[in-house]
């Protein structure tokens, strides 16, 4: 959930008390504006009948540039008219409390920095392709961004509890690697696939992994790992079922998984709602 600091436009700037910066988008050189174009296009493209109908309408919506890396400015425009969201930048390490803050009121902190050429199928840390490319455009959506706003209200209160490891994989298995299910079959809404070329086809088309219908307490048991590709996607039917089933007090849930044991991520229970079960490599 915390951004890294890296191959800054312009010099990297001393952020204030909540970690922000100015983004600095004069600073962006030619070759990180091509960077932005060929992942843009690149994800435009292949995601035209994967996406979530919610994020092109929000990316529509934006009217974000294929021809560069966006002015978050231009951007806050549209979506502080849309939602009351804005985008921050941000050029360090955002503690969680910070981070929490942020999207309590609204804010979605986004790192400056965007991949090098060489890195494109795989960086270990997000950029502001992954951040603003396929975290912002659901941000348009009012459920989303509500939810969004629930989050970090519910992690203030994690941290005070000792949860924050249990409400991190409910942001895994949602905000980064969410699917939905609806008419016309599954769909990605997860950021972390939606800027991810492998990983866009891998969710949707592999039969390797589950795909096991949404539960809450079930999501908050089961880790995760950052280095290969998903074992087990969590597929929602609608934002609306996100938002209801997140709504409540998240007290009485982390009393309950101190006392239960984590999970595999690819672990299949019997009371699993299963979609799709996977295989081991």
């Amino acid at each position: 959930m915390a951004q890294s600091q890296r191959h800054m436009p312009g010099r990297a700037p001393e952020p204030r008390a909540d970690f922000t910066i100015d983004q600095d988008w004069e600073a962006y050189s030619a070759e990180e504006h091509g960077v932005w174009r060929t992942l843009y296009h690149r994800q435009a493209d292949l995601l035209k009948d994967r996406a979530t109908p919610e994020f092109v309408h929000g990316l529509d919506g934006l009217a974000i540039a294929a021809d560069g890396v966006p002015d978050f400015r231009r951007l806050n425009e549209a979506l502080g008219r849309a939602t009351g969201w804005r985008i921050v930048a941000v050029s360090g390490l955002v503690p969680d409390a910070i981070f929490f803050d942020h999207l309590a009121n609204r804010r979605f902190p986004a790192t400056c920095f965007i991949c090098k050429p060489e890195e494109m199928d795989y960086l270990e840390e997000p950029d502001v392709f992954h951040d603003v490319f396929g975290h912002v455009p659901l941000l348009m959506n009012p459920i989303f961004a509500d939810y969004m706003q629930a989050y970090g209200q519910g992690g203030l209160k994690a941290l005070k509890q000792d949860s924050l490891h249990h409400l991190a994989r409910l942001y895994w298995y949602t905000v980064e690697f969410g699917l939905i299910r609806n008419g016309d079959g599954l769909r990605i809404y997860g950021a972390g696939i939606l800027s991810s070329k492998g990983e866009s086809v891998y969710s949707m088309d592999d039969p390797k992994p589950n795909r096991i219908g949404f539960d809450l307490m079930r999501v908050m048991r089961t880790d995760y790992r950052i280095d290969s590709f998903q074992e087990t996607y969590f597929v929602i039917d609608s934002f609306e079922e996100l938002f209801e089933a997140t709504a409540p007090d998240f007290t009485p849930f982390y009393a309950r998984l101190k006392e239960m044991a984590d999970l595999e991520p690819a672990t299949v229970l019997p009371s699993d709602r299963l979609l799709h079960k996977g295989y081991d490599a």
